[in-house]
C-alpha cells in the first residue's frame, strides 16, 4: 500500500503522521487490495479539512471531513472510511454468496434429522356434486394442484389433479 501525505496550508506534524499510520494499520486488516492511499490535509479560515482518497482494485473511495481541529477531522474521516469499507465488503460477500447459491446444486443430506410431520388442513374440495368438467374449471380457478369433489349422480368422492405434462388426471375409488 502506497501512502502519500499532502499538507495544504497546514503543518504535517509527527503526531499527525503517527496517528494516520495507527489508523491505517486497522484499515490494512479490513482490506488487502488497497493500492494507493492519499491523505490530504488543509486549513482555511480556522477550519481543518481532512480528505482521504483510497484507490483499490476495481473501486475508489473519497472521504472528506471538516471541523475546527485537525485531529478531529482525521478521526471522523477514518471512522467514515472504515464504515464504508465494512459496508462495501459486506455487500461484496453477500453478492458472492447469493451467486453461489444460484449455481450450486444441492445434494440431499442423509444425516439430517427428520422434522416432525404436521398435518395442514386445506379446503381444495367441494361438497356439492358436480361433473368432471366443472371440477376442472374449479381446479384452474383456484390455481391448485389437486381438487377433491363428489361425482354427480353418486355420493362417491373423486379427485382431479394437474399432471407435469400439462394434462389432467382423475382418481376415482372403485
Amino acid at each position: 500500500m502506497n501512502v502519500h501525505y499532502t499538507a495544504r496550508q497546514a503543518a504535517l506534524t509527527p503526531e499527525i503522521r503517527a496517528y494516520c499510520e495507527k489508523r491505517l494499520s486497522r484499515l490494512k486488516d479490513l482490506t488487502d487490495d488497497v493500492l494507493d492511499l492519499n491523505v490530504v490535509l488543509g486549513a482555511q479560515k480556522g477550519r481543518a479539512k481532512a480528505e482521504i482518497q483510497v484507490k483499490a482494485k476495481g473501486r475508489s473511495l473519497v472521504v472528506v471531513e471538516e471541523s475546527l481541529d485537525m485531529m478531529e477531522s482525521l478521526n471522523r474521516a477514518f471512522d467514515v472510511l472504515e464504515t464504508r469499507i465494512r459496508k462495501d465488503r459486506a455487500k461484496w460477500r453477500e453478492k458472492k454468496r447469493r451467486g453461489g447459491r444460484e449455481r450450486r446444486v444441492e445434494a440431499p443430506v442423509a444425516e439430517a434429522p427428520a422434522a416432525e410431520k404436521r398435518v395442514i388442513r386445506a379446503n381444495f374440495f367441494s361438497l356439492k356434486p358436480m361433473p368432471v368438467e366443472e371440477a376442472l374449471v374449479q381446479l384452474d380457478a383456484k390455481a391448485k394442484e389437486v381438487f377433491l369433489f363428489r361425482r354427480e349422480g353418486s355420493q362417491a368422492w373423486a379427485a382431479v389433479y394437474r399432471r407435469k405434462d400439462g394434462h389432467y388426471g382423475l382418481v376415482e375409488p372403485e
